[in-house]
């Protein structure tokens, strides 16, 4: 195995030059660090992390945990995350919760065991206030992104989930709409509650009285829309909605998919819309109307402030950021009501 003595023989440096340029501390000159580089490239040296960690008490490993890898907002924010993690010297390890409040505890007890500098999660529910603050017992560091927990004081990055789901609402309205249904996430999950209580304001703003038979739950996760909406079909037809307000991606585009297969026109006889779409996910995401959040920011600026936590450079105030989503109004909800 080669150590950094071996490097400072062939170099002819000290092994505390080696070891500078290995930790990028102290000064050395350019010419020295690219001397000592050369040398690790050419002996094809490897840090020992593990022996590095007991030493600085830092391993340089942060972790990313998210809910559903399958869903592209968190792939691209996951891109985001560990392209700013490279970009700061550091690795990203990234774990997957299935929107699992039990997955979520096994992954924190594990990243407590093993070792990590912080932690950038999005929380699988309201009940990961306890997974959470296993990290402040052990004193990790942690950011909230697109989720957040209630009086739980620590830094955020989140949708403008009221402004956003409002005006998805209201280009319904304009659009003659009076019957609109929601079919939503669980409502232990910060997002799908506050998506759900804008729709229930904006609603009564307007003067359109909210009946409970359109509003349905479902999951944010890759689920059978198909029995909510059939549902919907099945009311009276004074009673029946003529637009779906679909609070995360998947449930937009499988409402769009499974209504194409019950010969509903949409939006002749079923306008969409969609927080978030799912790109190239099949040949109708391009005609759904949706408000599509910078996902890969999420991660990125995610990062950011967990490393600053880390490194001791934050302000002591925790910080709130808010991403605007942009609205695009496409073919599955521009169809006027008379």
């Amino acid at each position: 195995m080669v150590t950094i003595y071996d490097i400072a023989k062939k170099a002819n440096v000290s092994a505390m030059t080696v070891s500078r340029v290995i930790n990028k501390s102290g000064k050395i000159s350019e010419e020295t660090k690219k001397k000592v580089e050369a040398v690790i490239k050419e002996l094809n040296y490897i840090p020992n992390n593990s022996a590095r960690h007991l030493i600085t008490k830092k391993t340089k490993i942060l972790s990313l945990m998210i809910t559903d890898i399958s869903n592209p907002f968190f792939t691209n924010v996951a891109r985001g995350a560990e392209d700013k993690a490279m970009q700061m010297g550091y690795q990203l390890l990234l774990c997957n919760s299935d929107e699992n409040f039990e997955k979520e505890s096994k992954y924190m007890d594990m990243l407590i065991s093993t070792g990590t500098d912080g932690v950038l999660i999005a929380p699988a529910n309201d009940s990961s206030k306890k997974n959470v603050r296993k990290l402040s017992k052990h004193g990790i560091p942690f950011v909230l992104i697109d989720r957040n927990i209630e009086d739980l004081d620590c830094d955020q990055v989140l949708s403008d989930n009221e402004i956003t789901a409002r005006r998805l609402m209201e280009h319904l309205i304009s659009q003659g709409h009076k019957k609109i249904a929601i079919i939503n996430g669980p409502l232990d999950i910060s997002t799908a509650r506050e998506r759900h209580l804008t729709y229930i304001d904006t609603l009564k703003i307007h003067g359109i009285s909210i009946n409970k038979d359109l509003i349905k739950e479902s999951q944010f996760r890759d689920s059978d829309v198909s029995s909510s909406i059939q549902q919907l079909l099945d009311l009276p037809e004074s009673e029946r909605p003529t637009a779906i307000f679909a609070t995360n991606n998947f449930i937009g585009m499988n409402s769009i998919k499974f209504l194409y297969k019950q010969n509903i026109k949409v939006p002749e006889e079923m306008a969409v819309v969609s927080y978030d779409g799912i790109p190239n996910y099949t040949e109708n995401e391009s005609q759904l109307t949706v408000a599509e959040q910078p996902a890969y920011n999420f991660g990125y600026i995610g990062i950011q402030l967990l490393i600053e936590r880390i490194e001791g450079t934050a302000p002591e105030k925790t910080r709130k950021i808010v991403l605007p989503a942009d609205i695009h109004i496409r073919a599955s909800s521009l169809h006027k009501i008379e």
